[in-house]
């Protein structure tokens, strides 16, 4: 049993790529011709919680990774400070997560829970890497940072769908593929969880991330090929037409846990990598992928465990990546080994009674623009460029009003608090990298 009073439960931890805070439903998105973009996600948050001031710990796919896999700050690893890993550092023996250091998956497994990987890795290849070297009994996914959805492609040209360490050549579109394989593992472990062993399922979608591609576009394939980031295709309409192919697919993973009787038992996890990219919508945030302006860290949060968390609840609880894992940990009966302190928090008892909030300090880094961020309640210190900025974000969720005159010592102190928290990690290395993909030449900038 937990501190809740309910059995542990299992966990599913789905988490999109490059998703915007109001792509989905339940956080603004409107309807469109084809419908709602997201019925089975707005589904999950009406029978759970869903968090308004949740984000993730980078606005970059990788560092969030290595954050979410160890329930520390990322900028304890050499790898997470790529911006983010590139498919070129495929065979380095340093750029990845270490299997030597306690995981989620692996922290986990050691309480008794059966562990499995669906999706997306980017945290490092094999042999130095990968996700059976970290905790994971079972991987089905890629190990880049994306591939065609048809191909399986990465943006160097090799094929990344593997079974374990195994290349695997299946037919299909990934999103699909990931959300079968998915089910097909609910359904395998059904009967192991009702007898009492819990399991733990990361369904790490590569979608909305591109190529912009959905189940209708397989001629597209061919054509993108050393050419990913896909700069002169897709749509708004196409984008939201991913979100709904990834929601169908989570609508019937949340089927067969009702299937299985498993549902009431299950919590549920749902959120993004970071901010949205290109075609996604943050409103009413500023800024996307690769900033930490709101748009590029708040992201959705989603919880659902019908046997300890009331239904169409909303929290404004300020939380981290890292904190989902802590909490994914607590509930689990999972705990770390002597002298490994987690920078997480746990969220149990948020999930139990949502105002039951506190006070969580939140902070950032990145090389890109020499960018830093300082969350405390409802003011967050900003720098970019060399500039330094202060919003309230309560009253200013566009970060357009600039409080640095009017509170110099408060913007004072919060940027002493940065200072004091970056003096505890590692500092960025010339070598580290930023891969941004395109540039003001592509597309014009935000």
């Amino acid at each position: 049993m937990t501190a809740t009073g309910a059995p542990r439960p299992n966990i599913v931890f789905i988490v999109a790529d490059d998703l915007g805070f109001a792509d989905l439903g339940c956080y603004g998105a409107r309807d469109d011709a084809d419908g709602p973009v997201s019925p089975s996600l707005d589904r999950l948050a009406a029978e759970g919680l869903r968090f308004t001031q949740g984000y993730a710990n980078s606005p970059v796919c990788s560092p969030t990774r290595f954050a979410l896999m160890t329930a520390r700050w990322q900028y304890r690893l050499r790898g997470a400070l790529e911006e983010p890993i590139h498919s070129r550092s495929k065979g380095s023996p340093t750029l990845g997560l270490p299997p030597e250091l306690p995981t989620l998956p692996s922290m986990l497994r050691d309480a008794g829970y059966g562990t499995a990987l669906v999706g997306k890795w980017h945290l490092g290849y094999p042999p130095s890497f990968g996700p059976l070297r970290s905790g994971y009994d079972e991987f089905y996914g890629i190990m880049a940072g994306g591939v065609d959805y048809f191909t399986h492609c990465s943006s160097s040209g090799d094929h990344d769908l593997y079974e374990g360490e195994a290349e695997r050549h299946d037919s299909g579109y990934l999103t699909d593929l990931l959300s079968a394989r998915a089910v097909a593992h609910v359904r395998r472990q059904a009967a192991a969880a009702r007898a009492g062993r819990p399991f733990f399922l990361s369904l790490h979608y590569t979608a909305p991330h591109w190529p912009w591609e959905t189940r209708e576009d397989a001629a597209l394939a061919p054509t993108l090929a050393g050419r990913l980031f896909h700069l002169d295709g897709g749509s708004v309409a196409i984008y939201r037409r991913m979100i709904r192919q990834m929601d169908e697919g989570i609508g019937a993973l949340l089927n067969a846990l009702a299937d299985e009787g498993l549902a009431r038992d299950t919590l549920v996890v749902f959120t993004s990598d970071n901010g949205g990219e290109r075609f996604s919508d943050n409103w009413p945030l500023v800024g996307g992928k690769m900033d930490l302006t709101e748009g590029g860290i708040r992201v959705p949060w989603i919880a659902r465990w019908p046997a300890a968390i009331a239904a169409g609840g909303t929290s404004a609880q300020h939380c981290l990546t890292m904190d989902w894992s802590a909490t994914m940990l607590d509930l689990g009966g999972a705990h770390p080994p002597p002298g490994h302190a987690l920078d997480g928090l746990s969220l149990r008892r948020v999930l139990r009674d949502p105002a039951a909030s506190f006070e969580r300090p939140l902070f950032w880094r990145m090389k890109h623009r020499g960018q830093r961020a300082h969350r405390l309640g409802r003011h967050k210190y900003l720098r970019v460029d060399g500039h330094d900025y202060l919003f309230d974000i309560e009253q200013d969720a566009r970060e357009r009003a600039n409080l640095a005159r009017r509170e110099p010592q408060r913007l004072e102190a919060m940027r002493a608090a940065w200072e004091a928290w970056n003096a505890t990690l590692p500092p960025i290395p010339d070598d580290a990298t930023v891969s941004l993909g395109f540039g003001p030449a592509d597309m014009p900038q935000r």
